[in-house]
Order: structure tokens, then sequence, then C-alpha cells
């Protein structure tokens, strides 16, 4: 054995075990190394490459629903802010989204702050009742949200509710409008309860429906002009919450708490935290298929390679570098899995990313804020995160039936009666 292992300069041969950590041509080492481990996986043929087309679909896998969750977050925050909350609200303190027997008593008077913010239309007072509406005989419970016409804080089309008629005009998203049953120009007799108590009666015309994501502003609900609400619920001048502007900056004023863009988006950013988790067992599965793979590629690989192994560290090879040498051989399927991944992957993604997907159901009948066509959102971040994540992990995997190397007698290796 120790004869094996002198092998050196008498046979024209520079053993591998001078170019050790400490030794000046310590890259010829790692080159020497990559070469041969290149050669190796290739020499494996099919097996490599099917083993690289899975790992290539866990690579773009990952991304792609990430892409897809990071985009819906986008688009579900950017379209709250755009037809809900602008750059936050005051709440008045008693006001509970949740709780409609707040609704009376949190119904107070615009404090004098902001009265200056709300005659230049930077501040929009939004006030809440309930009510009934009667639509081909039913009863159905509404909320009747009161808004001025000439807002420009909100997407919401209320500049409709500028039109001149006899009765209430109202506008109502397109879910409601379908629960409904109404269509434009369409009467409809609603019943509301005053500050006192009082139930009224009177009738809306529908005279705009507008098509929105977000369901708070559409489930259940009926716009109409904010002075005709006043006026029907006999509170003048009051307000159960104001939308802000993101002009002006947010003030203290007692009895009313503000909201910013974060709060007032925390359940959404919560429901898709919650949606990521479920997703992530997807492609864990995919991904798990392929260490699978490559642990029992590498294992068998080390099996019938016996006499190889026996023969490199006869060689001066050092045990350490043949088990960098099979460990860097695993690893490469994952720097194959991201070219191949590439290819075919990347038309994948910019298709997701321009044209996105699109789902055959209206998600604001269950409360999520979700368009109708989704959108990923790749970032350099999640493409190398991704990466970095699986060439760690197809590392370990690859280390593990390697560390048997470093156990094995070279004699006996290149015999082939290692156990």
């Amino acid at each position: 054995m120790n004869k094996i292992k002198n092998i050196t300069d008498d046979a024209n041969l520079v053993s591998l075990q001078g170019l050790g950590a400490n030794s000046p041509l310590r890259g010829l080492v790692g080159t020497f190394l990559f070469k041969t481990a290149f050669k190796s996986l290739i020499g494996n043929g099919l097996k490599t490459w099917l083993n690289v087309f899975v790992l290539s679909i866990s690579f773009v896998l990952i991304i792609l629903l990430q892409g897809i969750l990071k985009g819906w977050s986008n688009q579900a925050v950017d379209d709250t802010v755009k037809w809900e909350i602008a750059d936050g609200q005051y709440w008045q303190s008693k006001y509970d989204p949740y709780d409609p027997f707040s609704l009376d008593s949190s119904a107070v008077e615009i404090p004098s702050a902001f009265q200056k913010e709300v005659s230049n239309n930077l501040i929009e007072p939004i006030l809440i009742s309930q009510g009934s509406i009667y639509p081909q005989g039913r009863m159905q419970g509404v909320l009747l949200k009161g808004i001025r016409p000439d807002q420009k804080l909100l997407k919401i089309p209320t500049e409709k509710l500028s039109v001149k008629t006899d009765e209430i005009p109202a506008i109502l998203g397109v879910f409601m409008a379908r629960q409904t049953k109404l269509k434009m120009n369409d009467l409809v007799t609603v019943r509301w309860k005053d500050k006192f108590g009082t139930f009224e009666a009177a009738d809306i015309r529908v005279v705009g429906i507008f098509k929105s994501s977000i369901p708070t502003i559409d489930n259940g609900i009926i716009w109409i002009p904010l002075d005709r609400l006043q006026l029907m619920t006999m509170q003048e001048n009051c307000a159960n919450l104001l939308i802000k502007s993101p002009e002006i900056k947010s003030i203290s004023v007692p009895g009313w708490d503000f909201k910013n863009v974060e709060k007032l988006t925390e359940s959404t950013m919560l429901l898709v935290k919650t949606k990521s988790i479920g997703t992530s067992f997807l492609y864990v599965l995919f991904l798990l298929l392929a260490m699978l793979a490559i642990f029992d590629t590498q294992t068998l690989s080390i099996f019938r390679r016996q006499r190889e192994i026996g023969t490199m560290v006869a060689l001066g090879m050092t045990r350490k570098q043949v088990v960098w040498h099979f460990t860097l051989e695993g690893t490469l399927n994952a720097i194959l899995a991201f070219g191949l991944g590439a290819i075919w992957g990347t038309p994948l993604l910019i298709y997701m990313s321009v044209k996105g997907i699109s789902f055959n159901m209206d998600a604001s009948e269950i409360g999520v804020p979700m368009a109708d066509t989704m959108y990923a959102t790749v970032t350099p971040g999640l493409v190398i995160g991704t990466m970095v994540f699986i060439l760690i992990v197809t590392a370990v995997v690859s280390y593990l039936p390697a560390r048997k190397i470093a156990k094995m007698n070279p004699t006996d290796a290149i015999r082939g009666k290692v156990k």
C-alpha cells in the first residue's frame, strides 16, 4: 500500500497530494477536479439529463410560484390603495368595520382640523349607514356609503353620482349588481334608519356599475352622494372615516385614529403569506424528487466506480479531494439545471409577467382581493436566492453518499472488494 501511495517523480507523475491547501498550485487541483467531475457527469448519459430536467422543473416552478404570489401581493396592495384607502384613513375611534352596531355611534361631525383639507379635496369623508333594499320583491341587507361625486382620491367612478334624477342616484360594483340582479337605470326601494331611530324609505336609481377587484367596496355596498346620505340620516357634516391624500401629512386628532397603508393592507399580506406556505409544498415535492434521484445516482456511481476511486487515491489524491470530486460532480447537476431551466423557463416567465394567467372565477365572491388576471413579478433577488438554495441543497445531497469514500482502503478499492 505504501509503495502505491509513494508513486511520484520516478514515474514522471506529479502527486496530487502535493497540491494541497498551502500549495501555490492549489488552483490547478480545483480545475482538475472540476474537469474530471464534469466529464464523469456527462458520461452518465441519459441518467444525468433526466436528473437535470427534473431539477430544472423545480427551479423554474419555485421562481414561477413565488413570482405569482409576489405579483398578487403587489397587485392587491396597489388596487386597494387606488380603490379604497389612498394614502391611509382616519377612523372615528368608535368605528369598527366588523361591528355594524358601531356605525351609528361612530358617525360624528367632521373635526374642524380637517375642514380645510376637506374643502380642497385632500381628505374625503365617508358616511356609512345600514339599510335594506327590495329587488324583485326580495329583501337584502346592504351598507349605504356616502361619498362626494367630485372626489379624486379613489378610482371609484363617483362622477356618475352627479346625474340629475328624481330618485337617489347610486352606483354599485359588478358583483353586487349580479347578486341583486340590478342593471343600469333600474329602480329599487331602499329603507334606512335615521339617527333618531325612525325608518324611512325611498327609491334609488342605478346610474353606474363598476368593476373592481376589491370586494370591500363591492360586496353588499351601494354608493350614493354624501350630502344625500347625510340628509337621509339627519347627520349633517358627519362621517365615519376620512380618506387622506398622499399630498398631506397625517396629524393627531382626538377621537380619530389614523391607519396607514401597511396597517390597512395587513390582512391581505397575511393571506398572501398563508398561500405562499401552502403552495411551497408543490415545489418542495418536485425538489425532493430531484434530490432523491441525485442521491441514488451518486450512491450507485460510488459503488460501481470503486476501482477508479482506489486508483485516484493511489496516484496521490487525498481522500478529501476524492470526496470533493464526487460532491462537485453531483452539484454540477444543479448548474446544468440552471442552464436548461433558463432555456425553457425564461419564455414562460416572460409570458407570465406580460400576459399573466386568467381565472374563470370572481374572487370577490370569497372576499379575496384578486384581479381577473394575475401577473408574475420576477426579480433578480428571487432568481439568485432560488439558485443559491438549490445549489446548497444539491451539494449537501451529493456530499452525503460521498462520505463513504473517506473510509475506503485504496488497495481494496482497486480490487473491487470494498463493502
